[in-house]
């Protein structure tokens, strides 16, 4: 499959041109125009990159890329290093950011809710990019904690009094603890994401509603890989998923 043909796909699939985002989602890094193999990870390391390379690649699917808004534009230090690897390798680069967020079956937040025991009830936050639902099986806050761990293969930091019974719940994978407020005037019990700041230990206990920091790598696993099989599955395409471990 031509990688400009395979954009396209993924674009009309993601509804990329709705999303007012913070870097471009698409092809960033042009390499091979024939995809043929493709490694999946979340975020565009150099130690994902030379990874996809020894595993035979001619394009690297992420969630994280690169030219962020905002960020020096010079070619220099590791941004050079990264970009030098795909070009002297002739590896492509697509990236997706909030849309690969937001998709309804196959982004991060109804990934997790389906490895989480959720059913999304609604969308709220920038663009709509953030869950909320219920928990289909009720349970402690000890208990859910437990599921949480061993789903995504870490502890999660809990805040909140672990006998407390959950039934409403928000969410939105990655660096997303700003919407903690505005998850709390939906009525839930608790609010899950990938990062935590000082503050919201306080508004935690302040409103008794429990928030639940799970990593920001590990809560945004899920849709490249997601995507990554659909693509295996309706174009044709070999996809495999490569493991960065991250601890943030």
């Amino acid at each position: 499959m031509l990688v400009h043909d395979l954009e396209k796909v993924i674009g009309q699939l993601l509804e990329t041109d709705r999303f007012r985002d913070y870097c471009p989602n698409g092809l960033q890094v042009e390499g091979r125009r024939e995809v043929r193999r493709i490694v999946g990870g979340v975020s565009a390391s150099l130690e994902l990159l030379k990874a996809a390379h020894q595993a035979g690649a001619d394009t690297v699917l992420v969630h994280h890329g690169y030219f962020w808004k905002g960020e020096d534009a010079r070619i220099v230090g590791i941004k050079k290093a990264r970009l030098e690897w795909l070009l002297r390798h002739d590896l492509n680069l697509l990236a997706y950011h909030l849309p690969l967020d937001a998709h309804p079956q196959l982004g991060n937040n109804a990934q997790l809710a389906s490895r989480l025991g959720l059913e999304i009830e609604g969308w709220f936050g920038e663009q709509n990019i953030a869950a909320y639902g219920r928990l289909l099986d009720p349970a402690s806050l000890g208990q859910w904690t437990e599921k949480i761990s061993a789903a995504l293969g870490r502890q999660p930091l809990v805040l909140g009094d672990p006998n407390q019974t959950i039934r409403r719940v928000a969410w939105c994978s990655g660096g997303a603890q700003g919407y903690f407020e505005d998850a709390l005037q939906l009525g839930v019990d608790v609010y899950l994401t990938g990062e935590v700041s000082e503050q919201h230990y306080h508004l935690a206990r302040e409103t008794g509603k429990a928030f639940v920091c799970a990593g920001h790598h590990a809560t945004e696993r899920y849709g490249v890989q997601a995507l990554g099989g659909y693509l295996a599955a309706q174009c044709g395409v070999d996809f495999e998923y490569l493991e960065i471990a991250n601890p943030i």
